[in-house]
């Protein structure tokens, strides 16, 4: 029941704006919240008044001996959807915290309502997410399915692809998440949203004639959750494709989105080349080949960012030297150096492609960025 979940929450709310003793009693008559502990989950008969009678009921100190469990102040039945799901009371004198009542009630009233459309929100979403999985998962388009889209108002026969945004920032709370959801949904009715853990979401974007450029609309929808969540973004989009082999859309987009997380931005699974090959490798492929290229200075720092440097800088030795604020000679020290612990040579091209990708698989598969 409603109220039952809410009792400690409306206590704690309502107490911010009165210091009296305040009790929270369900349709049996048992306190289920208290300002004072010792009374929850005791009888009070007082309650029984109120919800017989639904209005308040004033309880005076000749009260107290004649019924059980009560003490003198106000009782007042709590309505939800015209319906009387319990009954808040306030103990002190009846003529001090008269005056608060009809406002205690209104907002317990209104703390129960905001928390009932809020779980509705969330069981919509849950039951989206579901949806979303099975759909990504490739199950059959079954009666159910059909059913369930229905339900949930998607449309299925037009193409869609699949955009998964990731970010950083773990004290990123779900009712934000959720929030940005919801108005994600209201701005853009055709795509789909859904929360995919913790720091995800992913996104069905409807492919339709009068939607023609993309690239600025997915631009357009990373700036909003970058701003939004205040937190680095990072995106992986799939290709669009039609709706019954939608999982290899989501499945382009995780593998766009592995490369993605490397610099927070946006990665198109269609621009991607050499990653592609890169992102297949078992975990095992990825430590050997690192062993055999990089491992040697992983503990030297500054031979591990020179190196990713100079690849970065298209081996210019003047650029290097410059990014990293150090002597030309100094730079060719260490790239000498680097040859020496590695046996592959930076100025040589095809030594050079293997210590990038070793310093690609590092980054890929262990999540260390220096």
């Amino acid at each position: 029941m409603v109220l039952d979940e809410l009792a400690l929450k409306i206590i704690n709310e309502v107490r911010k704006l009165i210091h009296e003793d305040i009790i929270i009693i369900n349709t049996d008559g048992i306190i289920i919240a208290s300002t004072d502990p010792e009374r929850t989950g005791t009888f009070h008969e007082g309650s029984l008044i109120s919800l017989k009678e639904r209005k308040t009921f004033t309880i005076t100190v000749e009260d107290e001996k004649r019924l059980s469990g009560v003490k003198a102040g106000i009782n007042l039945p709590i309505y939800f959807q015209n319906e009387i799901v319990g009954v808040i009371g306030i103990t002190g004198d009846p003529d001090h915290i008269s005056p608060f009542g009809e406002m205690l009630r209104r907002m317990t009233e209104l703390l129960i309502r905001e928390n009932y459309y809020t779980d509705q929100i969330d069981l919509h979403q849950r039951t989206l997410e579901a949806f979303v999985f099975d759909w990504i998962q490739n199950v059959e388009w079954d009666e159910n399915f059909h059913e369930r889209s229905h339900m949930l108002n998607i449309e299925l026969n037009s193409q869609r692809q699949v955009i998964i945004f990731e970010w950083e920032n773990q004290n990123i709370l779900p009712i934000d998440t959720r929030q940005l959801i919801i108005d994600l949904t209201n701005r853009n009715k055709q795509d789909v949203f859904v929360r995919w853990g913790n720091n995800r979401i992913v996104v069905l974007m409807s492919i339709e004639d009068s939607r023609k450029d993309y690239y600025q609309l997915i631009n357009d929808l990373y700036k909003i959750i970058r701003n939004r969540l205040n937190s680095p973004i990072a995106a992986g989009v799939g290709q669009q494709i039609i709706p019954d082999q939608l999982h290899k859309s989501y499945h382009q987009a995780v593998r766009a989105l592995k490369v993605a997380l490397k610099t927070s931005s946006i990665i198109f699974d269609l621009d991607l080349t050499i990653d592609i090959i890169l992102q297949e490798l078992s975990p095992e492929i990825k430590k050997t080949f690192i062993e055999r290229t990089i491992e040697p200075i992983l503990n030297e720092e500054d031979l591990f960012i020179t190196i990713k440097e100079y690849i970065n800088q298209n081996q210019s030795l003047k650029n290097t030297a410059q990014s990293l604020h150090i002597h030309i000679n100094t730079l060719l020290y260490r790239l000498n150096k680097i040859t020496e612990l590695t046996k592959l040579n930076p100025k040589d091209i095809q030594d050079l492609f293997k210590l990038y990708i070793g310093t690609y698989l590092l980054d890929d598969s262990t999540k260390k960025h220096r």
